[in-house]
């Protein structure tokens, strides 16, 4: 239980209270339905929780009433008044059992820890509990779980690539792997304009993770497992601000092959969350990172370059860095022109004229632009972290000035290849074996003023396009007493009003006004994954801000999918830049297409809409179903300068 509010919720969610009247609806937060807790004013006039608004700007950038561009940095506390009226409302104790009283919300922690009989009866039991014999029961699933796949550990092709030593191994991924058929590149002796392509390489390294707060997040989402067909575990998004975007070392696309020492290249996904989640101050990872195409008549040259990794602290986000940042005209990427004197980046004095730049804050711009780079900079609060590349005795060209741009400037760029409206197939695609699911309906009486007890995520405007899902079912509604609805089900309906293709507001006031009712009928999705031990990773580690795991949504039903066309186009020299795995086999039926592979410096790299684990639905409006992969790699390399990619996108892992 929580020592604050004596309720059981997640770490990072808000306390819960049992309110002894009715709350103004003024004091309520639109997101999670709940009186206001460390409320939060918006620019355009709403109040929110704070940590309601937080996890809500991590998935959107808009306000949930009015849908006006936000962010949190623009939001401000509450005045003191309202903060006030919000903490003077009155709940009951929460031990209803041993203790009746009724007292201001901001006086219930004094209660609990000082005078309630019923949390004292609750600690009594805590200390009767901490013995070695019930510590002995409880920590050896936990220590277990770490060590279980190393014990079990089978050699597959991706153990092969894992250097002996700490050091870093290049190695070549000439070879296919079975089952993958890779259209990023043709293993060619002379190409059509004489290019010589030997492999695509890429390089085994160790990164060391440290964190202060050993339960924090790292802050990336993962793909894959041997339980689907991309087989090794795939880094999908590293996000903004979190502990892997600080180091800098780990991007999108990258394989993680070993966790603290324990091969991962052949566990399920599930148990891959489990060892990444697993707390600790410092977490060894060995990676594959795909370092591009090498050629015999372009050898690479790595004399005297040298990774960097430096970081400025801003006073205030509006602290300029000093930095001149320009763009060059025969090679891709940003550099450093000059350094302002007497600005932050010259009083640090580790950045240098005619640096690379190659990330900042995680944000890889190894093909970006210096308008993007000035736009992360000045959104970043106080820490940005930059890794750049230096090459000693080496002078920057003359650049070209309208590239150029400086930390001041307010300019960004979108790029990249448009995304069309939503396509509905008529194929029923993607029938998965590996998750069950069940449609109930679940019919309620209750009272009008009483709480559904709620709180849900996703919405059509979601960045992911996810239909709307239950995040917690709260002990303070009808839901909870009733007990069929849990966290997790996919909602389709409320007093037959379809919530599927709703954004989140307006899910929140459909399931507000008929909350009012009488009665409430929901219909709701459960989807059971069958490869998931119990108790599943996400329920166990209560420290993470609850999402479905991502090889969840793999069983979702078809005609809740959310298809977006990502249109690619390239030259006659270039490779479409990504590779493939799954399609129909014999042994194993119909299967879905994933993106496994996006080469750095190709098309599917710049463009930014591919990402790793998504789905292929179709190609240039050719549906992928049923198709093997020898049939669906030569539709790809006939196109020869444009091709559309009808892709469905599930949201990783946050592990």
């Amino acid at each position: 239980l929580c020592w604050e509010c004596g309720q059981s919720h997640l770490l990072l969610d808000n306390h819960l209270y049992n309110f002894q009247d009715e709350v103004d609806d003024e004091l309520i937060c639109h997101i999670c339905l709940q009186p206001l807790l460390q409320p939060m004013d918006t620019p355009c006039g709403h109040t929110y929780c704070f940590r309601c608004l937080e996890n809500f700007l991590q998935e959107y950038s808009f306000c949930p009433m009015d849908r006006k561009k936000l962010c949190l940095q623009h939001c401000h506390k509450s005045s003191l008044l309202v903060r006030n009226l919000l903490d003077k409302l009155l709940v009951l104790c929460p031990f209803q059992e041993e203790c009746q009283q009724a007292m201001q919300r901001c006086e219930l922690e004094a209660h609990l820890h000082n005078r309630c009989p019923g949390f004292k009866k609750y600690k009594s039991e805590l200390q009767r509990k901490k013995n070695p014999i019930s510590k002995g029961k409880e920590d050896p699933p936990a220590k277990g779980e770490t060590h279980t796949p190393k014990d079990a550990e089978v050699p597959s092709g991706g153990s092969s690539l894992v250097a002996e030593s700490s050091g870093a191994a290049v190695v070549s991924l000439g070879t296919a792997e079975p089952g993958l058929v890779n259209p990023a590149f043709e293993e060619t002796e002379e190409g059509e304009f004489g290019t010589k392509v030997t492999s695509l390489v890429a390089e085994t390294t160790t990164i060391e993770i440290h964190r202060e707060d050993p339960e924090e997040e790292l802050g990336m989402r993962i793909v894959g497992g041997k339980d689907t067909p991309l087989g090794n575990i795939v880094v999908q998004e590293v996000l903004r601000d979190s502990v892997v975007a600080a180091d800098g070392r780990i991007a999108p696309g990258d394989h993680i092959l070993e966790v603290n020492g324990v091969n991962i290249s052949s566990v399920t996904h599930c148990q891959a969350v489990s060892f990444l989640r697993h707390p600790g101050p410092v977490l060894h990872l060995m990676v594959l990172q795909e370092k591009g195409f090498s050629s015999k008549t372009a050898p690479q040259d790595s004399t005297g370059r040298e990774v960097i990794h430096v970081t400025l602290v801003k006073r205030d986000r509006s602290e300029p860095l000093g930095i001149k940042l320009i763009r060059k005209t025969d090679e891709a990427g940003i550099f450093i022109l000059d350094l302002l004197e007497g600005g932050l980046a010259a009083k640090n004095g580790k950045l240098s004229r005619n640096d690379r730049v190659l990330s900042i804050n995680g944000q890889d711009l190894r093909q970006g632009t210096p308008e993007a780079a000035a736009q992360i900079i000045q959104t970043t609060e106080s820490r940005v972290n930059f890794v750049i590349l230096r090459q000693p005795g080496v002078q920057l060209p003359e650049p070209t000035e309208d590239g150029s741009t400086s930390t001041s400037s307010s300019s960004s760029s979108n790029g990249g290849s448009p995304v069309h409206p939503r396509r509905r197939l008529d194929h029923n695609h993607y029938r998965r074996k590996s998750n069950y699911q069940k449609v109930s309906t679940v019919a309620i009486k209750k009272e009008p003023k009483e709480s559904l007890g709620i709180t849900i995520g996703g919405g059509r405007d979601n960045k992911n396009k996810l239909p709307i899902y239950v995040t917690s079912v709260q002990p303070i509604g009808c839901l909870f007493r009733d007990g069929r609805i849990k966290r997790g089900d996919v909602l389709l309906s409320i007093n037959g009003i379809d919530l599927t293709q709703l954004n989140y507001y307006e899910a929140v006031s459909a399931l507000k006004s008929n909350a009012a009712s009488h009665s409430v009928t929901l219909k709701a999705l459960e989807i059971i994954c069958l490869n998931c031990p119990e108790p599943s990773p996400d329920i166990r580690e209560q420290g993470f801000s609850w999402s479905p795991l991502w090889i969840t949504w793999l069983g979702l039903p078809s005609y809740l999918h959310f298809c977006q066309d990502i249109v690619l186009t390239k030259g006659n020299l270039e490779s479409w830049g990504f590779s493939i795995v799954g399609g129909f086999e014999e042994s194993k039926g119909n299967q879905p297409f994933f993106i496994k592979t996006i080469v750095p410096g190709t098309p599917a790299f710049r463009d930014r809409k591919l990402r790793c684990g998504d789905e292929i639905v179709a190609v240039n409006g050719v549906p992928a179903i049923g198709m093997s992969n020898s049939e669906l790699i030569p539709m790809l390399k006939e196109q020869r300068n444009r091709v559309t990619l009808t892709v469905v996108s599930w949201p990783g892992s946050l592990v």
